[in-house]
């Protein structure tokens, strides 16, 4: 007799039993081997996406495949809660942002646990919980305390619209990674963190993760190792020096003018009183309205102006002109470089637009002798070096060593290794973020907050909808008392990037219950670090780099011994589907209501014709997205076919690390599938043989070699191949039953491919499970091994 399949009704029934028994709580046990699986927490905005299902459920299998595996599975969740569109919204919707967040956390944990995700509940963190915000501040504190933690005057990205500053790697090519807004430049006293410190370990680190190697090249660009030269150019007339960095000293006797950024201090100190002032400040807003990315681009228009001053050339003696240059960054290097026309080609360019001498001081190895007021181009080869002092006639890069070895005998500069990386700039102007623990006193200066007081709460009393940090307007959190000498103070109003709480929940899941400190080094030590991390690849140069950069920091405060947090990383792909485009305009066309509902979209659907150009559009895959209003929640297809079939789609549609094309057929075909599965394995033979036949060989073999495939497949994740073979094997196990099958044989296989399905399809699964007369929970019954034996290539030949 067949059971009809209600998967609702069973979804239901099993998620209550697995909360019921705490199947999957988790203890430190030194039986048995640990296995730490972990997604990028999410942040709340709302409903889960099918975004979320899809990195949950890559995550949940595998959990899964490895719990029956006999690892001690750690595999928890929680909730990155704090930042700037809670606030926003706080301020469009007049609600609270702690009330709004907290709205949010329940919706996507109760999607969460409707799809039957396996995490171990009671380790559940959230940012913006006071027990866990407080180790934020501590953390501050420590690093400060180490001097990692500092405060300057600072030309930050600015962003207008969010009235906040970002931090360079939330700049993407010179729009805020948020809002899109064109970000601004300008000077604030910021906090930062000196992840400088740590480039070396960060670069060299990388070589001995698991992680996809596109993620390790972005992550070594961004920190950017360099070996080259510093070089002394004193300023004549004053006591300053321009400590300038290059990777072609061969080229210091090229110098024909040194470019500043036009931001730069020095740039208005030298101009002040000066014929030069009032250019200087036209040229100086001029430059600070321009993207600082756009200015560093090779395309960009190169401006510039004579500062009146001269630098004194380290080992010529020259006198070379300074000029204040759009296409230099105050923040990168000394924010000033020496130009050598002869051999750079933005330097040529700028020479040629100002009029400034053009030096060749490296000849081609031809023989050809190159002219410095006829060249019509920067010879960037290498050859011989020339007007170049006791070098001349050196080939250029052999020489580079000679002309450090003289510049360090004199003092005047050295080898130099560099990087690109910035310090971390974890200031916020914003009020719903951690509260940074520092006091600003008259009598004592920067103080940070006592321990013992921590954490610094947020106020209730803060007015939303006024300019600048709704802190500031709060009198209550601003006047303090100092911890130092007891008088009167005020509370620093900045608070902590986001991207600090994501940089160590991953610790906090280890000991989620420890009051003090922020994680236990015993637990710490038997879980981390993550043994399988998972999340999209946007992260990899802001959350995965500060993840581990905090790593390394709280190793070095003796808070554990672990180097990297994450071992393996696996970047999920997107999930697309067809979308309205106009190839006339050349656009994806937002398909968007307004608040009653109403129809805004760039588009008339009935009439396919784009609203912008009257055009017919068509459609073509797009990435899903809110900007586009083409997302889908997964509450629809559960309300439909039930959690295993969203489960079963999201996986089968393709493997983890490949796009996902969304279709509404894909979803009843795979929703089939399950159906004819379920009811091959629910039904009941007429009779059963006793005897083996030849068949039975054929079984046997296929049996065994999806154990395989499907065992091999989980293990690295591929496995929309390893479902792949279950459905071929179900194939066939379907045709078997229409013969009459030998009961051991039959029993065995239908056993097997329900275990092999469960990580994916767990709720099924369960019921089949306790249907076929099997004890305890198939979530935690041993993974099958197989017999390689009748896998051979003989057997296989033969079939």
């Amino acid at each position: 007799m067949n059971h009809v399949y209600h998967p609702q009704e069973i979804e239901v029934k099993w998620q209550s039993q697995w909360a019921k028994d705490k199947i999957f709580d988790v203890e430190k046990d030194s039986k048995k081997s640990k296995f730490y699986v972990l997604e990028m927490y999410p942040y709340p905005s709302g409903h889960m996406h099918m975004g979320h299902l899809r990195n949950y459920t890559i995550g949940d299998s595998f959990a899964r495949y490895k719990r029956m595996k006999g690892f001690n599975v750690l595999y928890s969740m929680g909730y990155d809660s704090f930042g700037l569109p809670a606030e926003i919204a706080a301020i469009k919707k007049g609600t609270p942002p702690d009330i709004y967040t907290r709205a949010n956390i329940t919706s996507i944990k109760a999607d969460q646990q409707r799809i039957g995700f396996s995490y171990d509940w009671r380790r559940e963190v959230s940012s913006i919980e006071e027990k866990y915000y407080k180790w934020n501040q501590w953390m501050f504190i420590k690093m400060y305390e180490k001097g990692l933690a500092y405060r300057k005057e600072s030309l930050v990205n600015w962003c207008p619209k969010c009235t906040s500053v970002l931090a360079n790697e939330q700049v993407i090519t010179g729009k805020c990674w948020r809002c899109s807004s064109t970000v601004e430049s300008k000077f604030l006293s910021q906090w930062f963190f000196k992840i400088r410190d740590y480039a070396d370990e960060l670069l060299t680190g990388l070589d001995n993760l698991a992680w996809p190697e596109k993620v390790k090249i972005m992550q070594r660009n961004w920190i950017g190792r360099s070996e080259g030269t510093t070089a002394d150019f004193h300023v004549e007339g004053t006591d300053q020096v321009l400590s300038i960095f290059t990777t072609r000293i061969d080229t210091v006797f090229g110098v024909t003018f040194m470019t500043m950024a036009a931001e730069h201090p020095w740039c208005k100190e030298w101009v002040k009183g000066t014929e030069f002032e009032k250019n200087y400040y036209e040229f100086h807003n001029e430059v600070m309205q321009q993207d600082r990315y756009e200015r560093m681009s090779e395309d960009a228009e190169k401006k510039g102006m004579f500062l009146g001053k001269y630098a004194i050339n380290p080992l010529s003696g020259e006198k070379i002109p300074i000029y204040a240059g759009n296409f230099v960054i105050y923040e990168y290097g000394a924010g000033a470089v020496m130009a050598v026309p002869a051999h750079d080609q933005r330097d040529f360019e700028f020479a040629k637009k100002y009029e400034i001498p053009i030096k060749v001081v490296i000849q081609p190895f031809d023989g050809f002798i190159l002219d410095g007021e006829k060249i019509s181009r920067a010879f960037v080869e290498d050859g011989v070096l020339h007007d170049s002092s006791d070098f001349s006639g050196m080939e250029n890069r052999p020489a580079i060593q000679a002309i450090v070895a003289k510049l360090e005998k004199l003092g005047k500069g050295g080898s130099t290794i560099n990087y690109k990386i910035r310090d971390w700039l974890v200031s916020r102007q914003r009020y719903w973020g951690t509260p940074i623990p520092m006091i600003y006193c008259d009598k004592c200066g920067i103080v940070p907050e006592k321990i013992e007081n921590l954490p610094v709460q947020l106020p209730d009393d803060a007015v939303f909808g006024k300019s600048g940090n709704p802190l500031e307007h709060s009198t209550k959190f601003m006047q303090v008392t100092c911890p130092s000498c007891g008088g009167s103070a005020r509370r620093e109003t900045d608070t902590m990037d986001t991207f600090v709480d994501s940089s160590w929940y991953f610790l906090r899941y280890t000991s989620p219950f420890s009051d003090d400190l922020p994680f236990v080094k015993e637990d710490v030590e038997y879980w981390a670090p993550v043994d399988q991390y998972i999340g999209g690849i946007e992260h990899a140069i802001l959350h995965l780099l500060y993840a581990r950069f905090f790593t390394k920091v709280s190793r070095d405060l003796g808070l554990h011994t672990i180097d990297e947090p994450f071992k393996a990383l696996l970047t999920q792909g997107m999930i697309n589907m067809a979308h309205p485009y106009c190839e006339h305009c050349e656009k994806f066309l937002p398909a968007v209501h307004d608040k009653d509902g109403n129809w805004e979209g760039d588009y008339d659907p009935e009439n396919r014709t784009c609203n912008t150009c009257g055009n017919a559009f068509i459609t073509k895959s797009a990435k899903m997205s809110k900007s586009l209003g083409n997302t889908l929640s997964p509450g629809g297809i559960i309300e439909e076919f039930g959690a295993d079939t969203a489960r079963f789609f999201i996986m089968h549609g393709a493997n983890p690390e490949k796009e996902l094309e969304w279709s509404d057929s894909g979803c009843y075909a795979d929703n089939k599938v399950l159906l004819k599965i379920w009811y091959a394995l629910t039904e009941k033979p007429s009779q059963y043989r006793d005897l083996p036949d030849s068949y039975d060989e054929f079984i046997r073999f296929r049996l065994n070699r999806m154990i395989k495939v499907v065992s091999e497949n989980y293990e690295n994740i591929v496995i929309r191949d390893a479902l792949n073979e279950i459905v071929a094997f179900a194939e066939i196990f379907r045709e078997y039953l229409t013969m009459v099958p030998l009961k051991t044989l039959y029993d065995e296989a239908r056993e097997q491919l329900i275990l092999m399905l469960a990580p994916v399809v767990p709720h099924m699964c369960e019921e089949l499970w306790q249907i076929t007369k099997h004890k305890g929970y198939i979530a935690l019954a041993s993974w099958p091994s197989y017999d390689t034996t009748l896998i051979t290539p003989e057997i296989e030949r033969h079939w």
